[in-house]
């Protein structure tokens, strides 16, 4: 039986990986292996609850989203965008801010519920494409509750934590019910549903 590394670990390894002072997504995918969707969908949610990142952030989410529901056993990045750089300092900052707390939470998270790969795989990609979407909404701090939520979303998967993932999914649903509900509301107030009432 092979040892799981802890997602931490993964992470600290790849801080201590990071050369120069650029990297690239195709770097970032190429040295997570196995893990790369669970693990590029946790940095893409961490970097969506920075100020600014969202219209970068979301359209990744999205290729990242589709390639899951579509069973693809790692993501693939077109080659324009596989080779766009990003500071090496700003992965680090981030990295360096998740990896302690995710240190913290590993001893509360573990395998459990265990649930078919590909149909979790598939159905954690519709979820995150949808959350994808409300990054984008022109509300200022509104990026970080679905950020948040993909970052959950990311270490249940990672971690094939049956529990958390259930958690992860109920508070993202509980997202998109509001958001739903606030469009709603604006659509009527503007008389575009107004048939519908």
């Amino acid at each position: 039986m092979t040892i799981r590394l802890p997602t931490s670990a993964l992470l600290d390894g790849l801080l201590r990986d990071v050369d120069g002072e650029r990297v690239t997504l195709g770097w970032l995918v190429d040295r997570l292996g196995d893990r790369s969707f669970g693990l590029v969908m946790l940095l893409l949610g961490l970097l969506g609850a920075m100020p600014g990142a969202s219209a970068i952030v979301a359209p990744l989410l999205a290729i990242l989203a589709v390639q899951m529901m579509l069973g693809h056993t790692g993501p693939a990045f077109p080659r324009r965008v596989a080779e766009r750089s990003v500071r090496a300092q700003g992965l680090v900052r981030t990295l360096g801010r998740a990896v302690p707390m995710l240190r913290a939470i590993e001893g509360f998270i573990h395998p459990r519920w265990p649930m078919p790969f590909e149909a979790t795989k598939r159905g954690v990609g519709l979820v995150v494409l949808l959350l994808g979407v409300l990054l984008l909404a022109p509300i200022p701090l509104s990026n970080i509750p679905p950020a948040l939520a993909i970052a959950l979303l990311a270490i249940a998967y990672l971690e094939e934590d049956g529990i958390l993932l259930c958690v992860a999914l109920a508070a993202s649903a509980l997202l998109l019910a509001i958001a739903t509900g606030a469009v709603w509301q604006a659509m009527g107030e503007l008389g575009w549903v107004r048939g519908f009432l």
